[in-house]
């Protein structure tokens, strides 16, 4: 019996003390990748989430 997959979809993004939806960063409308990546990155360094 093959396991049946599970459907890719929504995103999980948990920084430790923020509470900001997916939608917060990345927008309302649908993005590519890169962009997505773009906005991740910017709002990472605005919050100060990246460890050195």
């Amino acid at each position: 019996m093959a396991k049946k997959k599970v459907a890719f979809g929504g995103y999980s993004i948990n920084f430790k003390g923020c509470k900001d939806s997916a939608e917060a960063i990345f927008g309302g409308k649908p993005i590519g990748p890169s962009e997505m990546t773009k906005k991740l990155w910017v709002y990472v360094k605005r919050k100060r989430l990246a460890k050195r």
